[in-house]
């Protein structure tokens, strides 16, 4: 475990953990890393809802897929980033989305209730964990109201400029890559592919950003 602690360092759970205590923890949380292939259902939709899971290299998506099989990116996850705690800590019986390894990744996997409960050590780590795990879900409410905001939009050319001036707040100027493809950014924008290129070369045409691939520079 030792030789994932630079990236747990930086995962919300543990944060003001120090080093001395986080291997003793893990080991009283039950953690494991599993590994899993690129395009690997890590979670999948319908299952329980029992772990919290912290990636700890490649990446992975939150995905929902509707009856007719549209699919929706709800939201990338990189390195030291938690998923699926909302839904473990409300211990719904089935997962309304699914998380796909995006690329070959390992994960480490905590059973919520060995955070929330605490064990028969009563370790004194159980509130700071529990702490920053409400934390992190305040963090998350705060970006789904932003994902509203993109996708509550009427056109495709609100969705894009809304989501593209998010990102370039974020990246702090006009120039920025953004972490998806176009049939990704198409899936997490919840419009048309062919609908979105066009768009994107309308908005070259008059002058109002340039592109290529996934940099974007916003004119």
């Amino acid at each position: 475990m030792k030789k994932y602690f630079g990236i747990l360092r930086k995962c919300p759970l543990f944060d003001s953990i120090e080093d001395d205590d986080l291997l003793g923890m893990l080991g009283c949380l039950g953690a494991k890393v599993e590994s899993f292939d690129k395009k690997y259902t890590i979670f999948a939709e319908g299952t329980p809802a029992r772990y919290i899971g912290i990636v700890l290299s490649g990446s992975a998506q939150i995905v929902q897929v509707d009856y007719y099989g549209n699919r929706s990116i709800l939201s990338e996850i990189y390195p030291s980033e938690i998923f699926a705690e909302a839904f473990a800590c409300a211990e719904v019986p089935s997962l309304p989305v699914s998380v796909i390894a995006n690329e070959p990744c390992e994960v480490m996997l905590i059973s919520c209730a060995h955070i929330l409960h605490t064990c028969a050590n009563s370790c004194g780590f159980h509130q700071r964990l529990i702490f920053n795990l409400m934390k992190d879900l305040a963090t998350k409410t705060i970006m789904f109201h932003q994902r509203i905001e993109i996708t509550s939009k009427r056109s495709t050319r609100e969705k894009l400029l809304t989501y593209l001036t998010m990102q370039a707040k974020k990246a702090g100027g006009d120039r920025f890559d953004i972490p998806f493809d176009r049939q990704e950014l198409a899936d997490y924008l919840e419009v048309d592919r062919s609908g979105l290129s066009a768009e994107i070369s309308k908005l070259r045409k008059e002058g109002i950003l340039e592109c290529q691939k996934n940099h974007f520079e916003l004119l």
